[in-house]
């Protein structure tokens, strides 16, 4: 009898959750996704051991991350927590319909499939040993040793890669809103993975706005986004600028820190930098800088500042990552006066000021990058001004001053391959 219940109830679950999966797949996508295979509810309880907390891996409010066997092959199994069925239901079968769409991509989790046969419904994805980026940018524990440089560049470039895809791949621009260190991961080959299209939103073909809910991680949430609730592809490149400085300074967004007179206060990552800025202190880099190329810095210090720009048409498209990946070594661009109080620090203005006499960069050797790039070499001092530069302009204040994404995947593969 308690087989045959289970069973029934199991058959409604499928029955309201198909519906709803295939009505989201229509709405995301015209019905057009790559094939997922369905799975039962007995085989999620047994490769999770009826869901057992010991088998999870590190979770999310939002959901939790299980590793089981199907069959002999080792998953990675998603399963949404009751919150968000309850609040968002809608938002469950989203990232289902769109992780499917972008399954083929290198730069996505691969779904293999789902499970319906749940209340909360469950998606099944290819196990490639992945490890989840912390909120400093790093693996591991909050306090463990950040990454080389040269993987944390790569990190940037093919994350870039994989939101340019979602913005420009498809007739209908998809944006992600939730691009935070949280949401990366690397595989067993350590190749950088961007997951959950929870909160993604798919604007109407040949819109490029939507008005919608504010939703997000603070400290990465595009202010003009949070101000007006208007999303575009500029919000996603904010975020991206964020994570771009999270991974530089090896800091989370929103952290405590210690001013001048010693007591301690909880700053976000670009209040913070500002505050060094008024007191004449330098930005510093988290982690060692061996392994830079030489120009590197001051190339990802300019595509920084084009993401921080305060209009979208100073703002770079997320392809221009792609293009500083190329191999050009001209990381200098004209950006507006106003950049240095979107993410303001005594090195950026510096850098402002010498770009528009003319001069050299070198001369910012001598004076504010002393204590972060002591043990650089002026072409690596470069390379890393470019990056800040870069995520800089990703966190513009007006949406018109930004890159798109394409343009940002563009520079950030010049700048991995720079000189």
């Amino acid at each position: 009898m308690e087989f045959w219940r289970r069973k029934k109830k199991a058959r409604k679950c499928f029955l309201k959750s198909g519906s709803m999966f295939l009505q989201q797949l229509i709405a995301d996508c015209n019905g057009m996704s790559n094939p997922i295979r369905m799975f039962s509810s007995d085989q999620m309880s047994k490769a999770t051991d009826h869901f057992d907390p010991m088998s999870a891996l590190p979770n999310s409010f939002w959901f939790t991350l299980y590793k089981g066997v199907i069959e002999g092959r080792s998953y990675v199994i998603k399963r949404f927590s009751e919150y968000v069925v309850r609040a968002e239901e809608a938002n469950v079968y989203n990232d289902i319909a769109l992780s499917a769409r972008v399954s083929n991509h290198s730069g996505f989790l691969k779904l293999i499939g789902c499970c319906l046969e749940f209340p909360r419904p469950i998606m099944v994805f290819e196990d490639l040993e992945y490890i989840a980026v912390n909120e400093r940018g790093s693996l591991g524990s909050e306090d463990g040793p950040l990454l080389p440089w040269n993987v944390r560049l790569k990190i940037a470039k093919e994350i870039a890669t994989a939101i340019t895809y979602l913005h420009s791949a498809f007739p209908r621009i998809i944006i992600h809103r939730d691009i935070c260190a949280k949401n990366v991961f690397l595989d067993k080959n350590g190749t950088a993975k961007l997951t959950n299209l929870t909160v993604a939103v798919t604007l109407p073909e040949g819109k490029s706005w939507i008005e919608d809910r504010v939703t997000g991680i603070i400290g990465y949430i595009d202010p003009i986004y949070a101000r007006t609730g208007i999303v575009t592809e500029y919000s996603d490149v904010y975020s991206f600028g964020i994570f771009m400085l999270v991974l530089l300074m090896g800091r989370e967004p929103l952290f405590v820190a210690s001013n001048m007179d010693g007591p301690e206060f909880t700053y976000y990552i670009l209040d913070y930098a500002r505050d060094l800025q008024e007191r004449g202190e330098l930005i510093e880099f988290g982690g060692g800088s061996k392994d830079m190329r030489p120009g590197q810095m001051k190339m990802f210090l300019d595509l920084a500042l084009r993401c921080c720009a305060m209009r979208n048409e100073d703002m770079p498209k997320m392809i221009l990552f792609w293009n500083l990946y190329a191999g050009s070594s001209d990381g200098t661009t004209t950006t507006s006066i106003r950049w240095a109080l979107s993410f303001g620090t005594s090195i950026l203005k510096h850098v402002k000021d010498l770009l528009e006499r003319g001069e050299p960069l070198d001369e910012v050797t001598d004076t504010f990058y002393t204590k972060m790039v002591k043990d650089m070499t002026s072409g690596q001092r470069f390379q890393m001004e470019a990056c800040v530069a870069l995520a800089l302009r990703c966190c513009g204040k007006v949406d018109e001053s930004r890159p798109k994404m394409i343009e940002v995947a563009k520079e950030l593969k010049r700048i991995q391959t720079s000189l």
